[in-house]
């Protein structure tokens, strides 16, 4: 590939991926973010990248995002019922849930890879069986996959 890759970023934050990735030359191609100062944050850091909000709007297969094709999906679902300090309800809380509509984003709009954060609770939310629903509706999807917990102290 002679391109720099293009990602689409869901539950956008901030935006640590594009700081992660801008070194690389990598470009977002949208993001995907409806907490209102972390919107008003990405216009204007990158004010002429597009903020579609609700990424689960993008699953309509009539949404324009679509003609824009991605290499990387990224997204950081929210992790509250995933996490040892919350209510631990895990793919079947409302936000916990929102893990299997990234899953079938990633149907949708089939990019070459997908990279998924969470905390380390989803290991064990659910007794395991959170983490092997993702993972499980990736391989349906056809991708191969690697996790990992990294500890984020020690990344500067």
């Amino acid at each position: 590939m002679n391109r720099p890759l293009r990602y689409g970023s869901v539950c956008s934050g901030i935006e640590a991926a594009s700081v992660a990735w801008e070194p690389l030359g990598w470009t977002p191609a949208w993001f995907c973010e409806i907490d209102p100062f972390a919107s008003a944050l990405l216009a204007h850091r990158f004010p002429g990248v597009p903020n579609h909000g609700d990424f689960t709007q993008l699953l309509d297969p009539a949404h324009a995002v679509h003609a824009d094709p991605i290499d990387v999906l990224v997204g950081g679902t929210p992790c509250q019922d995933f996490s040892v300090a919350g209510l631990r309800a895990g793919v079947e809380g409302d936000r916990g849930s929102l893990t299997l509509d990234f899953c079938r984003l990633v149907g949708v709009l089939r990019p070459r890879w997908v990279v998924w954060e969470n905390v380390p609770g989803v290991l064990s939310s659910d007794g395991g069986r959170a983490l092997g629903a993702f993972l499980g509706a990736l391989a349906e999807l056809g991708y191969g996959f690697a996790y990992r917990v990294l500890d984020a102290q020690y990344f500067g």
